[in-house]
């Protein structure tokens, strides 16, 4: 029996009438309705007026107020999984896309229901919530993932105040940790974000170009698709953007992609329930500005036409595909990835590495044969990544070069 069914039935025990209306000798109406209280015992709740329907109104206001009553109690005495649980699939699961919505399950799963699931929520206090939050600090978690967890606990207990189940929200006696004070009790240092951002150096991209075009004996590529890892750096493109590619959005006449889906992978389920395994989605890019004409220069040229050469299935055919024809996985994408950069000696960083390379090396420049540097602004990376504002590139994917400020105040001397 489902939740709802069962607190339909908690209702019909408790409501015994839904009201009875009728005519006093002196021309008034009257109206009762008959319930039972906590204890089972038969009470009832009388209502007049001068005519028949403004006592039905006044029994209707009534019983619907008694409703939001039995609702709120039945709720405050749930355990927060199973609160969350339908919070998460009745106002999440139909708001938010499905990899997002894959994000707040595993979260609530994962940091919020192993310590706080089993408590009641209406005896849940601001120092449980502190508490769980210390946890996951002192465990080593990154400050955003502890931020994830902060974040679903304070929307969700805002519904549970907004619809009055909880009386006291204790999310307001329990801030979320501040970063510096955060990272300092891991013994990390607070860096601006445009310090913490992680690129190649040119010696590592060539360290990664030549593992990833190893062959065996016979010639064939060890990693399979490796030039699509060089279409990125040299492109900017997300990974389910590169994924999502097929050949007829691709004008080598013209040099440029035409970016118009993307891909992604999520768990299979069954309406909002999750079963076993994971599939592929196809569809809309992240943003509005993700949907973007991108240029190509003559090393993305060839990796395209390097990856036509390996696999081609035709011009509707992901130009990175599956043994099938079919769109790539990126786990298996990503796995591949990380296998170069073992075999080669590198360290172990996201896919998202190689469009932070890409962007800094565009606005910090890149030194021309003639020793000129070469370099775009914020403003037409932004354009070229799919940023809606330039501010987004330079804080968060922009590794800061302060080697070019060397000697720059000689002159200046006050």
């Amino acid at each position: 029996m489902c939740v709802a069914e069962k607190r339909a039935l908690d209702m019909q025990r408790k409501l015994l009438t839904n009201g009875n209306i009728f005519k006093r000798t002196d021309g008034r109406w009257n109206g009762v309705v008959w319930y039972s209280d906590e204890q089972g015992a038969k009470k009832r709740k009388s209502f007049c007026g001068t005519t028949k329907q403004e006592v039905k109104d006044k029994i209707t206001a009534y019983l619907a107020d008694l409703d939001r009553q039995l609702t709120a109690s039945d709720e405050s005495k749930a355990n927060l999984e199973e609160s969350m649980g339908r919070w998460l699939r009745v106002f999440k699961f139909p708001s938010v896309d499905r990899g997002t919505y894959d994000r707040l399950e595993c979260t609530a799963k994962h940091q919020i229901y192993p310590i706080l699931g089993n408590k009641v929520i209406g005896d849940i206090t601001s120092a449980d919530i502190k508490a769980l939050l210390n946890h996951w600090m002192n465990e080593g978690y990154a400050y955003t993932t502890v931020k994830k967890v902060y974040n679903i606990l304070t929307d969700y207990f805002r519904y549970l105040t907004q619809q009055e189940y909880i009386p006291k929200n204790p999310m307001a006696a329990a801030p979320m940790i501040k970063k510096s004070n955060f990272m300092a009790s891991q013994g990390k240092e607070d860096l601006p974000t445009s310090e913490t951002v992680t690129i190649f150096t040119p010696e590592e991209i060539a360290k990664f170009k030549a593992e990833a075009l190893q062959t065996w004996g016979n010639g064939t590529r060890i990693y399979q698709q490796a030039a699509a890892y060089t279409l990125m750096l040299n492109t900017g493109l997300r990974t389910g953007e590169a994924l999502g590619l097929l050949n007829s959005d691709i004008d080598l006449e013209n040099r440029v992609l035409h970016l118009q889906r993307g891909v992604k992978e999520i768990s299979r389920r069954e309406g909002s329930k999750s079963t076993s395994g994971r599939e592929v989605k196809v569809g809309k890019l992240k943003t509005a500005s993700s949907k973007r004409d991108v240029p190509l220069n003559q090393t993305a040229v060839d990796a395209i036409l390097d990856l036509r050469a390996e696999r081609y299935f035709g011009e509707d055919s992901p130009l990175i595909s599956d043994e099938h024809g079919g769109y790539t996985r990126p786990v298996k994408f990503r796995k591949r990835y990380y296998r170069i950069l073992e075999a080669a000696g590198l360290e172990q960083r996201g896919l998202h590495t190689l469009r932070h390379t890409f962007a800094t090396n565009l606005v910090n420049g890149v030194k021309q044969p003639d020793g000129t540097i070469r370099s775009l602004s914020p403003r037409q990376v932004a354009d070229l990544l799919g940023h809606s504002t330039s501010e987004i590139t330079e804080l968060y994917y922009v590794k800061k070069d302060t080697s070019r400020l060397a000697g720059i105040t000689a002159g200046f001397d006050l």
